[in-house]
């Protein structure tokens, strides 16, 4: 998964992401080996001007301001100096009046729920908020309380246990596994690399190249107008880096949610991973676009983060996939849905052709034309990637 997808032009709830990524003065730190642990550096280390939101990383700090985002439906300039020139991040870190409230609003949440939770989050900026500029509105709208109640949201559907009349989990991933050609088939593609499209939010698009090889590596390699922007999960640790005309930042070290995304999407690229998917699943039902499916809830699997799987009841297929990214103020969800699933190269093993993944602050709709299995990957391939130079 992509982190950022933004451009200058994007709707005001996806904006906002961009003026924190914006203070970016300093590179990441280059990690180590495959294996051990990639060194990240602090939001205090990084970006300027940081009162509040200390002491977590960079790329918490990103998700952080897609959640403000996503609550108040601003963007970076209306918390943020405009810059004249395109390109000149250092105009975000200048003190504005916003900013100073956006500060005052983040300690008061903190405290209500220091003060009324025994510390538990229970509100958040979107409890009141709830994507809508300026103040939150004080007064009752009698037509969302007469009128027809909202369809529930199948993403908020919580399976807190094992429902009594639903398929053990096993049960859901082996009709999955039979549904994509079966389990031997399945196990027997070990590698695969794929071609399409990836359009990113307001942007337009580009060739996708994807690697995949098992159990738990991928790299996406989007060949943007500005420079390549590339993903990386070598098995144990996950990285994002783009040309400095694309992004005011060369390389970021995901961690928390996002390391546990990257991994899960590595994971899901094989269907032969699917029982490693998740731990401590539990299963119950909901409906998406009116279709009955399947909710396998739990844990990611090497990691802590929340994550459900959604299954078409009839035909056994995954249809997507929602996980959560843990953030100072509150949960970012991000989604990814899949689609038009094909036999690849002749295997009799059937995937994706269409993957859309949605968060807040943007989106990534890939569209796979090609498929090569069981080829020789390059080890370097996985390895931490190095920032794009922008093209001439």
């Amino acid at each position: 998964m992509e982190l950022v997808e933004i451009r200058s032009n994007v709707p005001a709830s996806i904006k906002f992401l961009l003026a924190a990524i914006a203070l970016w003065l300093l590179g990441s730190a280059l990690a180590a080996g495959q294996g051990a642990p990639a060194k990240q550096l602090m939001s205090e280390e990084a970006f300027k001007n940081v009162t509040v939101l200390k002491g977590i990383p960079v790329d918490e700090f990103m998700n952080t301001m897609g959640f403000i985002s996503a609550a108040t439906n601003y963007n970076c300039t209306d918390c943020h100096v405009e810059p004249k020139v395109e390109g000149d991040w250092s105009v975000y870190a200048q003190e504005t009046p916003r900013k100073a409230t956006a500060r005052k609003m983040i300690l008061m949440v903190q405290e209500i729920n220091r003060t009324n939770f025994a510390g538990v989050r229970v509100v958040t900026c979107y409890t009141c908020h709830r994507n809508l500029q300026g103040a939150p509105r004080i007064t009752p709208r009698l037509a969302e309380q007469y009128g027809e109640p909202p369809d529930p949201d199948p993403n908020e559907v919580e399976i807190r246990r094992q429902a009594p009349d639903a398929p053990s989990a096993d049960q859901v991933f082996d009709k999955y596994l039979q549904a994509v050609g079966g389990a031997q088939k399945a196990a027997a593609v070990t590698s695969v690399v794929f071609k399409g499209t990836h359009e990113g939010y307001a942007e337009p698009k580009a060739p996708v190249e994807i690697y995949v090889k098992a159990p738990n590596q991928r790299v996406m390699i989007v060949h943007t107008d500005l420079g390549d922007r590339t993903t990386v999960f070598d098995g144990n640790n996950g990285w994002m880096a783009a040309p400095a005309t694309d992004k005011p930042f060369p390389v970021i070290t995901y961690t928390g949610g996002d390391l546990d995304g990257a991994r899960l999407d590595a994971v899901l690229s094989l269907p032969a991973g699917i029982k490693q998917a998740i731990s401590r699943p539990a299963v119950g039902s909901t409906t998406i676009d009116d279709k009955d499916v399947m909710v396998v809830q739990g844990t990611a699997n090497g990691g802590r983060s929340s994550i459900k799987l959604y299954f078409d009841k009839q035909s056994g297929l995954l249809l997507r996939q929602v996980r959560f990214a843990d953030t100072i103020i509150g949960r970012v969800p991000i989604q990814v849905d899949y689609s038009d699933y094909r036999d690849v190269a002749g295997s009799g093993v059937k995937l994706p052709f269409h993957v859309m993944t949605t968060w807040t602050n943007g989106r990534s709709d890939v569209l796979l034309t090609s498929a090569e299995t069981n080829v020789a990957i390059n080890a370097a391939k996985f390895n931490q990637p190095t920032p794009s130079a922008p093209r001439k």
